[in-house]
């Protein structure tokens, strides 16, 4: 077989990639691999190369229903929730989410490149008029939700505080159990009943908010002027600083200057959240609403120079293109709780929720297309990305659309519409 017809996964040879996979898998069946980041990488990486692999070649799915990343998400939770996972597996995935939090490396790299790699008047553009779009999507969750309510007989005070809040509200660590915590403080009753429905409905909320991805990715195909793909302007000729022949020039030395300005924006933001400036008005600020809104203000004031941006550029895209399906994986053995989200599963409860969640769609879309966006990626970003599971929902759903590009933006929903929303509970709270 000729060089050009030989089979590769993953830039790797097919008899290369196999042999390797052998070994992990039988490792893997005799739980001696050890946990630790290399250890995790081997499993992350078979069962990521594998079922991306296979998701990007099944007819239908690979078009219609999210591809290799949604295969590798919803197997991967499945074969957990089972328990056909030898040990050793779920203990590095926890350890390659959780404990060594790469997680949060991949979102930083997303986020930086992606930030650096936009044209200032356009990052300066969409960002003023960002924050009102996932306004509107609160709106439209809030009304929708409201309306499912009245069909069920639960109050609109009861839908907002129960549902919409936690839906919307930012993730789990950074959004459902402050929340908890916020409606304990202001109402006096005991956060922990309120705290289990919360994390259930939000469970249900982010499955929810994958398949309308999945769905926008279609309604882009059929209706392709809706649609930027990896754009949130629609004056897209100028939001990508980096060009294909420039992008060819950038180094390893690059590269290596841009993941340390990656993590230096990433420990100024947490910097600003645990010592500096941890909360306004009341409201705590995640680091990465800072490590967003300095990256911003770099690119803005031309702070950083071209080559670093280039590099950031570069680890962006390999994060978004090779890693996507490792970290999918990961995401459906470690975050997803399908135990949980049965618990919640009537439906009555799903009802709400979609219409919770096809509220903030068409909210963030309704508005985005009025002041100039693509109405599918306002969608996605200030819509979906408002309701999901925060970073590691903002992953599934963007993977599950086909546009890990808009992690910026998907981050600026996570974290600073989160902190909105804690303020709405707040003031929502008060008045039961």
């Amino acid at each position: 077989m000729s060089k050009e017809n030989t089979i590769k996964v993953f830039g790797m040879e097919l008899p290369v990639f196999l042999f390797f996979f052998a070994v992990i898998a039988a490792s893997a069946w005799m739980n001696i691999i050890p946990n630790e980041m290399l250890g995790a990488a081997a499993i992350l990486f078979s069962l990521g190369i594998v079922l991306g692999e296979i998701g990007e070649r099944i007819p239908i799915w690979n078009v219609y229903c999210g591809g290799g990343a949604i295969l590798a998400f919803v197997v991967s939770g499945l074969l957990t929730y089972y328990n056909l996972l030898p040990e050793c597996v779920v203990e590095n995935a926890t350890g390659w989410m959780s404990g060594y939090n790469f997680l949060n490396v991949f979102i930083s790299l997303l986020i930086v490149g992606s930030l650096l790699g936009m044209d200032r008047k356009v990052l300066i553009k969409s960002g003023s008029l960002f924050i009102p779009a996932i306004l509107a999507s609160i709106v439209g969750a809030g009304v929708l939700g409201i309306l499912g309510g009245l069909v069920i007989g639960k109050s609109p005070m009861e839908i907002i505080t129960a549902y919409v809040l936690p839906i919307m509200g930012g993730g789990a660590g950074a959004g459902a159990v402050p929340m908890a915590q916020v409606y304990g403080d202001v109402t006096g009753q005991d956060p922990a009943g309120y705290l289990s429905f919360a994390l259930a409905i939000l469970a249900v909320g982010n499955i929810v908010a994958v398949i309308f991805a999945v769905i926008l990715d279609i309604v882009g195909r059929v209706m392709p002027k809706w649609t930027g793909h990896d754009k949130l302007m629609k004056d897209a000729s100028k939001q990508i600083v980096v060009e294909k022949e420039e992008e060819k020039k950038v180094t390893m030395d690059d590269i290596g200057g841009a993941i340390f300005l990656t993590a230096g924006f990433f420990v100024l933001g947490q910097l600003m959240a645990k010592k500096v400036l941890p909360s306004i008005m009341g409201v705590a600020i995640p680091n990465f609403a800072y490590m967003i809104l300095f990256a911003a203000l770099a690119n803005v004031f031309n702070l950083i120079p071209e080559h670093l941006r280039m590099g950031a550029k570069k680890c962006q895209q390999f994060c978004g293109s090779k890693l996507v399906w490792v970290q999918m994986v990961g995401c459906g053995i470690v975050l997803i709780d399908f135990r949980e989200m049965l618990g919640v599963l009537s439906v009555s409860n799903l009802l709400v929720v979609v219409l919770i969640v096809l509220g903030a769609v068409l909210g963030a879309g309704l508005f985005g297309q009025l002041v100039g966006f693509y109405p599918v990626e306002s969608a996605i970003t200030a819509g979906l990305c408002m309701a999901n599971m925060g970073g590691a929902g903002d992953l599934a759903v963007l993977g599950a659309a086909r546009r890990m590009e808009l992690m910026s933006y998907a981050q600026i929903s996570s974290r600073i519409g989160g902190a909105i929303i804690l303020l709405i509970g707040s003031i929502a709270f008060s008045l039961l």
